[in-house]
This record gives C-alpha cells, structure tokens and sequence, in this order.
C-alpha cells in the first residue's frame, strides 16, 4: 500500500524535492530518496510504505528503551523498512538499510493497529525498529486513531527530521527515546551519512514540548567512546536537563563494521562513572548488569526501581515519588 506523502515540492522535468528530513533530496521520476521508501511516480513523491509493516511485536517498554516512561508496561511495537541514515554499524541493518520492494512486507492499516494495540492491554504504541521519521504519513494517522483511543505514542528515532514535519507530529507524541549518536559532526558525515545539528535540534525542540524524553548513545570502540567525547555528551545533556535518562548501550559488530570489537564491560562502566557525575539516571543496554539498570533516587541514592533482565521490581516507587524519602521522580506511571 502506498500514499502521496507529505512535505515536498515539485522541480523542473518531474523531479520533486523531498522537505521531510534535512537531506531535501532532489529525486528524478522513478527514483527514491536516500531512505528508500519515498519515491517519485510521475511527478509525485509517493510513501510507499504506507501501512507496511516488517515486525509487529508486543515488547516490554524497557526494551524501546524507555526506563521512565510506564516501567514495567507492555507496547505494541511496530516497524517497517528504511531509514535516512546509512550508519556503517547498523545493529538493525537487515530492515533499515533494504528496499522495500526486496523485503515481505505485510499490511496493517492504522485502525488495524490500534485495535490490535487495545485487544492486548497495550499502553499504546512504538514506532521503532527502522526510522519512524520516514514513515511519517503512516505514524502521523495511526497516532491521531491512537490518542482518540486512550493509548499512547512512542518514537524510537534517529532525530534526523525538518521542523515543521516534527512540530507536526509532536502533539501526538507522549515518549522519545533519540539515538544520539555522538556530539562531532565529523562523526555523522563519515560514519551515518547525516549531521549531527538536525538531531540536537529534535531533542532539545521535542523536550521543550513536553515530549518524556530519553537518550540513547552505542558506544563503539575506537570511534566515540574517548572519554573527551563522553564528557562532551554528558555536559550537552545535563546542560539540557540533569534528569533526562541516558542510556549507554553496548555495540556487538554488525553490517560494514563487522569485523571490529564489541565494546567492553570496563568501557561501559566508564562512561556510566564519567555520566553520573552530571546526570542523575545512567543505564547500561545491551549487558546484564544490575546497578546498570537500577534506577537510584538521586536524593537518597536508594534503588527504586530494580531491573533483571525485564522483570521490573517497582517497589521503591510510591507512585511517582522515592518510597524512601519522598522525592518526586521524573517517571511517568
């Protein structure tokens, strides 16, 4: 199934340029966007993934990850193909990095969706596992079927979106968890084929909204796990807001960089150290450690919510608040 999309115009001999994200392709008649998934028929650049899914999947909302955001809860999870990135150690290459014609997609409408996120006690759903951004058409709808169902929105994204599709969709949105990558330039273009601004500038305009908000940044070994660099991500955040959850996440080689090292326990704890000397929620993906997944209070140090794989122990909450001491957290229940 597919659908005009939106945010584009038309250039002379049928071309259209693409105004979704900050590459603004230029794409000739029968040819696709870097994503792979708008296309221009004609004249007019179609999004031809529209109601095409690749994975459906009900998912603890720790595996998004999302810690603070309905710890403990279940969301329907849905992804389809491509993405505007092109990152060189995709951990989910498979269905990013491929055409959607080469790959078996199956349909689901948005009212499909959503009836299906309600039959399972699902808090809503999350728009993950490729690029959500480049299926703009197809999450805008579903969201706006969603919210009229109680249920809520999550992205699990890049960042690598234009304004005005973000402030768009925004109001539909309850929860982000945003791949940030790294703080250099240098390291989007060689490595992602993207920059880095367009992703700041999503996560400090989503914040400011009220979107929840979570970070998530891979650390691989030799490319931005320098602790200069480590300490450059930790003061933008906390410059942002000392509160927002950051989430160290461990890089097993995969696609184009598959003959390098997975990062290490020792590299993990490291940033984790360098983190919580700013940040007042630091976790660890990708690894079985308990203190890396514990959320403490960070007025009383006390661990409120314990984490074993994803079973989730929310005894220390008391609501929203410390059961310790009181303090209100920054969680939503």
């Amino acid at each position: 199934m597919s659908k005009v999309a939106n945010f584009w115009e038309t250039e002379q001999d049928q071309k259209v340029n693409c105004l979704l994200c900050p590459h603004h392709c230029s794409i000739a008649p029968g040819k696709s966007g870097i994503c792979r998934v708008r296309k221009n028929e004609a004249g007019v650049l179609i999004a031809r993934t529209f109601a095409r899914v690749s994975a459906v999947n009900f998912d603890p909302i720790e595996k998004k990850p999302l810690y603070h955001f309905y710890p403990g809860q279940s969301i329907l999870s849905l992804g389809s193909v491509g993405c505007n990135f092109h990152c060189l150690f995709c951990q989910n290459w498979e269905i990013s990095q491929v055409d959607p014609d080469h790959f078996p997609l199956q349909k689901m409408s948005p009212s499909e969706a959503v009836d299906l996120a309600n039959t399972r006690n699902s808090i809503g759903l999350a728009y993950t596992y490729n690029e959500p951004f480049i299926w703009w058409e197809y999450v805008h709808e579903t969201a706006e079927l969603a919210k009229k169902s109680q249920l809520k929105n999550v992205l699990v994204t890049n960042g690598f979106v234009e304004t005005k599709p973000l402030q768009e969709l925004l109001p539909l949105i309850d929860a982000m968890n945003i791949d940030l990558k790294s703080m250099e330039n240098s390291f989007y273009r060689k490595y992602c084929g993207g920059e880095l601004e367009p992703v700041i500038r999503t996560i400090e305009t989503s914040y400011q909204f009220g979107v929840h908000i979570e970070l998530t940044n891979l650390l691989i070994p030799g490319l931005n796990e320098e602790e200069e660099q480590l300490v450059k991500l930790v003061d933008w955040v906390s410059t942002l807001s000392p509160d927002i959850p950051l989430h160290f996440s461990r890089y097993f080689p995969a696609y184009r960089l598959s003959s390098g090292l997975p990062t290490s326990l020792s590299m993990l704890e490291r940033a984790y150290r360098i983190a919580r000397e700013k940040l007042s929620f630091v976790y660890l993906g990708n690894v079985a450690d308990q203190k890396g997944s514990t959320t403490f209070c960070p007025s009383c140090q006390q661990p409120v919510i314990i984490r074993r794989g994803y079973a989730v122990d929310k005894a220390g909450l008391d609501g929203a608040n410390c059961r310790f001491c009181g303090t209100s957290l920054p969680i939503v229940v």
